[in-house]
């Protein structure tokens, strides 16, 4: 998308300002760079890329842009693949993100009369707070369950009558099936889904969807970046609109740094416009997706982007074949009576590499005809065959928080 003049003046005084600050990680970085010669789309595109592993350097608080004192909390990234990101916010960083969240209760139809059921976790984690954040803005009651417990959620949720959940998809699943195995979705008053932190595919899409009765939104956002809640898709299509007057969204060839076509998939890249504790200048993050072309049918003109397809990270290679999850969930979408839930596991046997697939498969289905069908689809799309073991619905481990769907043991 091309810059305004707007957020061009906008990234012009964010880069003034990281210049300034002594010793920062952005002030290292744009050494050199004169705020004054960002006039056109061109000379932003010169600025440097920064990634999560320069921001992981920065470690505990190398980001901060801001005297200590402006500083009222940080977040952090999970910190499961190395050292955690840490995060400082100021004041108007929360309310921003607040104000960015409530945009998206109001563009899924939520209101004041909603009552919310938050289930991802609190803490360092940008998840919960920013759902509770977003919700009190807005005016909605708020029930902060946290992850887990599902005895107790499905309890709360009943006494209460929470109309909406907000969940990672694996969770959202996972109650949608205990709903069902105790009978209870007569009792059960949700009539949307504010769902987001992984990505999921349409057979998932589904079944959450069919099994709970609601309506499904796809939040979209990343620690780095505030959190969750800088876009989400409105009714009237698939695409995700973001809040492009508080982040500058470009989507690039993840190989070359270049922009792609509009409607190719490329990777997202951010630059936040008015951030202040941790601004990001051409963050990468890995995750891949395209911008939707033409206007919105529901009216709204901020930009729209594909719900996300995949993390370029995320990609892994099986005999000279690349696989992303997005892949193999277009491969079981194929097979009747195959669920959404599915497992990859790749090893290195006897100096081959092998990827075994377990599909679970509704009742009735011949397991048999399903894996031939399953392994002919991988052949066709993949171009490699796995191992397929298929077994029945609830087989598969469930998660309260993301899914991992692929396991490479070979490293």
């Amino acid at each position: 998308m091309q810059l305004t003049e707007k957020q061009l003046e906008q990234i012009r005084t964010q880069v003034a300002r990281l210049k300034k600050v002594e010793g920062g990680f952005y002030a290292k970085k744009l050494e050199g760079i004169n705020p004054e010669d960002i006039k056109t789309q061109a000379d932003f595109e010169k600025l440097p890329f920064s990634s999560k592993q320069e921001l992981r350097e920065a470690y505990p608080l190398g980001l901060a842009a801001v005297p200590e004192e402006e500083i009222v909390r940080i977040h952090s990234s999970s910190g499961t693949t190395g050292t955690p990101v840490i995060i400082p916010y100021t004041q108007k960083d929360v309310e921003d993100w607040a104000e960015m969240f409530a945009r998206c209760y109001r563009m899924a139809g939520m209101t004041n009369r909603d009552r919310i059921q938050i289930t991802p976790g609190y803490g360092l984690w940008t998840a919960g707070i920013g759902f509770q954040l977003g919700a009190e803005r807005m005016g909605a009651m708020t029930i902060p369950m946290g992850p887990g417990n599902t005895d107790k959620q499905l309890q709360m949720m009943q006494d209460l009558k929470a109309t909406v959940i907000a969940a990672t998809s694996s969770y959202a699943l996972l109650l949608g099936e205990e709903i069902q195995k105790r009978g209870i979705k007569d009792k059960i008053y949700l009539r949307k889904g504010i769902i987001g932190s992984e990505r999921w595919g349409e057979k998932m899409r589904s079944r959450i969807k069919e099994q709970l009765g609601i309506e499904l939104y796809d939040i979209y956002g990343l620690t780095e970046c505030y959190g969750p809640g800088i876009g989400i898709n409105c009714s009237k299509g698939s695409g995700i609109h973001v809040w492009d007057d508080f982040v500058y969204f470009e989507i690039l060839d993840p190989v070359t740094g270049l922009p792609v076509p509009e409607g190719e998939v490329g990777e997202i890249t951010l630059t936040t416009l008015v951030k202040e504790g941790a601004p990001l200048i051409r963050f990468r993050t890995h995750d891949l997706a395209a911008f939707i072309p033409g206007e919105c049918p529901c009216g709204c003109k901020h930009p729209r982007i594909t719900p996300i397809m995949g993390r370029s990270d995320d990609m892994v290679k099986v005999k000279g074949c690349i696989i992303f999850p997005s892949s193999i969930e277009e491969v079981i979408k194929k097979v009747q009576g195959a669920s959404s839930e599915y497992r990859a596991e790749i090893d290195h046997v006897d100096g081959r590499d092998q990827m075994t697939l377990y599909v679970e498969v509704e009742g009735g289905v011949d397991r048999a005809e399903a894996a031939i069908d399953i392994a002919y689809h991988c052949k066709e799309q993949l171009k490699m065959t796995p191992i397929v073991k298929v077994v029945g619905i609830g087989e598969l481990p469930r998660s309260e928080k993301k899914t991992k769907r692929i396991t490479d043991n070979r490293f």
